[in-house]
């Protein structure tokens, strides 16, 4: 039987810590807002941006709570834990939070340089709020079968924003993106049906206390269940074909939105739960992660060398950042869980603006295809920068974001004393070799080579919906090169925030479970 403290019987949840759900609230109640006022022209996009505002307000406060007291949680209802609707904040869930709100900003100012004014009535504002509050619930929730509902919630978000345009390619790569993540759904239900009845609980901080009490053989079984799950969604190796098949489809701004978050979210639901709920049947399944991490990084930067579509390559490019992930999971030290964490950030960051960056690229040449772009340097010195510091920060060059997570990794790694850590330290560093061989590939092609003969180039669109583009991948971008030169902070977090993931007693007594973790 579960002990609820008397205290949290007798009192009512303070006010100040409904800013955990405060965030959802306001990307729901935004959505159906933003709905209803889509044929408002020029408003709609204003309210969006007041909404993401608030919601990055939220989170900032929300973060800096995190970090002065420690995890934070809020139980709907009069449904104590476990048996109540729990959402939880610690360093990662919050600053992932905020990290995917601030791209979310960055893209619907993009978008309003990029949309004409008949696009107004197509409800995008509305879905990428939705999307966003789908991405926000699952870094909070404090509950598996809750996290599947905000599965659910950025799975309609997402088919929405895919089929925005009605292009047969855009319906092509719909079909394969929900083929593959209906059947991940599934599985991950499946997960959940079968570790409720072996636990009789799916709230994460109740799994961590009764977990170990379990029949090892049928949880090793769950958690091979929810790697596929997760694999599906991040698009790891073996199951990563649909994501270069489907996110050049749409147009480029929600390109970058897919790539920012939807994949994020699977691999950082996969750390949460390999890592931190079922630490015994990751250690299980370490040998096929390794094997997963190795593949992954070294196959997607290989794809992205043979493409020459620019978003299918960059496609490849976000998989092989998915490896990287995977290689913190599979040797889970302090320093491995802390490079996870890091490059999830960096992720989302650099990923949102290479692609708003391919965007950018897409407009000015009037191609998709590497091979038909050329000259580009003469034409826009700062596109070619944007895009040349973007492909170092993804290979994990000094000084950009992407170095320092990569050094975290090798390190753990390195530290494992193992011929496993030297081979997944080895493949860490020939991945972001090819990397670099992709990325400085398509760089030469788009930008140094000479343009094909005959090949013109679109009329440029007015200057102030240029101001908007290059102003919102410009910020991004900057803060990319900002937090890798000065990454003190980020360090500060993660020495605060990564034991938590690696002994989650706070996790669990903030929730308010007696006992706490095992």
């Amino acid at each position: 039987m579960v002990e609820v403290p008397q205290a949290m019987i007798e009192t009512a949840t303070a006010a100040a810590d409904w800013v955990v759900v405060l965030p959802l609230v306001l990307c729901l109640m935004g959505a159906a807002a933003a709905l209803m006022l889509r044929k408002s022209g020029g408003l709609t996009f204003i309210f969006a941006v007041l909404i993401v505002c608030a919601v990055i307000a939220c989170e900032v406060t929300l973060l800096l709570r995190v970090f002065d007291s420690g995890p934070l949680s809020m139980t709907m209802g009069k449904w104590l834990p476990p048996f109540g609707i729990s959402f939880a904040a610690d360093i990662f869930g919050a600053g992932f939070a905020l990290t995917a709100a601030v791209v979310t900003l960055a893209v619907l100012v993009y978008a309003q340089g990029e949309r004409g004014a008949e696009d107004g009535r197509d409800g995008f504002h509305s879905m990428v709020l939705l999307l966003l509050a789908g991405v926000t619930g699952s870094f909070l929730t404090g509950d598996l079968f809750n996290l599947y509902v905000w599965f659910e919630v950025m799975l309609i978000a997402s088919f929405g924003l895919i089929v925005l345009g009605g292009r047969p390619a855009q319906l092509d790569g719909a079909v394969k993106y929900g083929f593959l993540n209906f059947l991940a759904t599934t599985f991950f239900l499946l997960a959940l049906g079968l570790l409720y009845g072996l636990l009789g609980t799916l709230n994460m901080a109740d799994i961590l206390r009764v977990a170990p009490s379990a029949n090892p053989a049928a949880i090793a079984g769950v958690a091979a269940l929810l790697l596929l799950a997760f694999g599906m969604k991040a698009a790891a190796f073996p199951v990563n074909a649909w994501l270069p098949a489907a996110y050049h489809t749409p147009p480029a701004v929600v390109s970058a939105l897919f790539a920012g978050l939807l994949t994020k979210v699977g691999i950082y639901a996969m750390l949460r739960s390999l890592v931190v709920l079922l630490p015994a049947s990751r250690d299980l399944l370490e040998p096929v992660l390794v094997a997963i991490a190795l593949a992954t990084l070294l196959i997607a930067p290989l794809g992205a060398i043979a493409e020459t579509n620019l978003r299918r390559a960059i496609g490849f490019l976000v998989i092989g950042g998915v490896g990287s992930v995977l290689v913190g999971i599979a040797v889970p030290s302090l320093a491995g869980v802390s490079g996870a964490g890091l490059y999830i950030f960096h992720a989302i960051l650099t990923m949102t603006a290479l692609y708003l960056v391919a965007g950018l690229i897409e407009s000015r040449t009037g191609q998709t295809d590497s091979r038909q772009m050329g000259g580009l340097y003469a034409a826009s010195a700062p596109l070619s920068v944007l895009f040349f510091v973007l492909v170092l920060a993804t290979a994990g060059v000094p000084p950009f974001l992407g170095f320092w997570p990569k050094l975290l990794l090798l390190q753990a790694g390195l530290g494992e004393g193992s011929w496993v850590g030297g081979l997944v330290a080895a493949a860490l560093v020939v991945n972001a070799v090819l990397t670099l061989i992709a990325g400085s590939r398509l760089w030469a092609h788009i930008f140094w080579r000479a343009a094909p003969a005959g090949a013109l180039m679109p009329p440029a669109p007015p200057r102030h919906t240029i101001w908007l583009r290059y102003g919102a991948t410009g910020a991004l971008a900057a803060v990319v090169v900002a937090a890798g030169l000065w990454p003190n902070g980020l360090f500060e977090a993660l020495r605060v925030g990564a034991p938590d993931l690696l002994d989650p007693s706070r996790y669990v007594a903030a929730i308010g479970l007696a006992g706490g973790a095992p």
